[in-house]
């Protein structure tokens, strides 16, 4: 990993990225997004971590989007395939992530965001799609038709105004909001929630939301009891229902 991500573990198997350039407003430079793809390749080859949350440093921006200094700077046009790391389009990933947006989420910022599994907003962060104001394309955002309304979706892309954080939780782009100082703290409640499931479970859980947003619904049905097969012939399958009969938390560990 580079410098500009920071990559810390809980005890109880939670992993935290933080974009660390603050000065530069989180922006995905090639330095971040080279950091971001190491870190998220560390979280998911490490059988000990079971969530990862995502975040920056700082208190005014999450991650402001793509470093336009760079972009004038290298004449990019059209972004090459994997350029962004971006959950379940660049970055494969089998176990939940959680987005922790503690300041502006703009463009890049949003797209990043939108590529965790979930979100958790300061009362402070401000979300925007601006590409439209520097003439800078928005292909990313396609799969926003699945988390908002259309109409919604149009007015975020066309206008590129910002939304609050609480206009972000309303349209169901947001999960949780906490305020500024408590963000941390309700994306490891979050977290822990999440962690707290079998392993297996989870993953065939994150593979069906997937699927059901691309197929379907016969097709989604096939596909998600094919997901689970894993889970329900796991050891976890049987430990679950055991527990729950002897009245104790269960052991689960992922086989």
């Amino acid at each position: 990993m580079t410098e500009a991500i920071r990559f810390e573990t809980t005890e109880d198997g939670i992993a935290i990225l933080t974009i660390d350039r603050p000065e530069q407003r989180n922006a995905l430079s090639k330095e971040v997004r080279d950091g971001l793809f190491a870190a998220w390749d560390r979280f998911e080859k490490d059988d000990t971590l079971k969530v990862a949350i995502l975040t920056g440093s700082g208190e005014k921006a999450f991650c402001a989007g793509g470093d336009l200094k760079e972009m004038v700077e290298t004449g990019l046009k059209v972004p090459p395939p994997g350029m962004f790391p971006v959950g379940h389009e660049t970055v494969h990933l089998t176990k939940p992530t959680i987005a922790a947006v503690n300041g502006v989420a703009y463009a890049g910022g949003w797209m990043i965001a939108q590529g965790c599994d979930l979100c958790v907003a300061s009362t402070s962060a401000r979300f925007a799609i601006t590409e439209v104001k520097v003439g800078r394309g928005s292909p990313w955002a396609a799969p926003l038709i699945h988390m908002i309304p259309q109409r919604i979706m149009m007015e975020i892309i066309l206008t590129g105004n910002p939304i609050t954080a609480q206009r972000a939780y309303e349209i169901g782009l947001v999960n949780r909001l906490a305020e500024p100082a408590q963000l941390m703290d309700e994306a490891l409640k979050l977290a822990r929630e999440v962690a707290a499931g079998a392993p297996l479970s989870l993953a065939a859980g994150r593979e069906t939301v997937m699927l059901a947003t691309e197929m379907g619904r016969s097709a989604a049905l096939k596909a998600a009891r094919a997901a689970h097969e894993k889970a329900y012939n796991s050891e976890d399958a049987q430990e679950g229902p055991r527990a729950f009969s002897q009245k104790r938390t269960p052991e689960f560990r992922g086989q």
